[in-house]
């Protein structure tokens, strides 16, 4: 199955999500590496994970700021793109032998400056946002023409098919979420928009 554009679902915290995203044809999901977060998934359970899925790009997303914390999730996960937050670990942290998803928020005034000196380096930006409004699609628009965004927010099934007409990015980024008890999932959301992102 394919769908119409790239998709990253990140938060990935279960089996349930890494196995329909895989089915539906999703190219990447990411697993959180930082201890700290709710979202946390321990390099044992995103090994099991991966073996029970194929032909899906493994991200190990952290919003680490420390270049040898970094260096030993990569020794402890096996993932095949790392999605950091901190744009000042460029270009150092391209040493470490990874593709790069650098994580920025619409908000930050280094936007435009973050998007201009580091698209070399990172396979594309993730924007992240609050509310995406007439400015925010606007601007986001003009970004895409000339970096490799991928959309992180306001992306609904309602719009999401007008959106990725009217905006030239790369692909679009969702979010996983806790299984209701093991092996059961209520995707709403989720599943109405890769739906329709099917291709005919």
């Amino acid at each position: 199955m394919a769908l119409k554009t790239l998709v990253k679902v990140s938060n990935v915290t279960n089996l349930s999500d890494a196995r329909y995203c895989a089915g539906m044809g999703v190219e990447m999901i990411g697993f959180v590496m930082d201890k700290h977060s709710i979202d946390y998934t321990s390099p044992e359970k995103m090994k099991e994970i991966k073996s029970w899925v194929a032909g899906i790009l493994i991200v190990g997303e952290t919003q680490s700021v420390d270049y040898e914390e970094i260096k030993a999730f990569l020794q402890a996960y096996e993932i095949d793109i790392l999605q950091i937050t901190d744009a000042t670990l460029l270009p150092q942290i391209t040493d470490l032998g990874k593709p790069i998803i650098l994580k920025l928020d619409f908000e930050s005034a280094y936007l435009e400056d973050y998007l201009e000196r580091y698209s070399q380096f990172v396979e594309f930006f993730l924007v992240d946002g609050g509310e995406l409004s007439d400015f925010a699609r606007y601007t986001l628009k003009e970004y895409a023409f000339n970096y490799p965004i991928v959309l992180d927010f306001g992306v609904t099934s309602n719009n999401v098919t007008e959106l990725l007409t009217e905006m030239p990015v790369k692909g679009i980024a969702l979010k996983g979420s806790n299984e209701i008890r093991p092996g059961y999932k209520d995707y709403d959301e989720l599943s109405e928009i890769l739906e329709i992102l099917e291709e005919d």
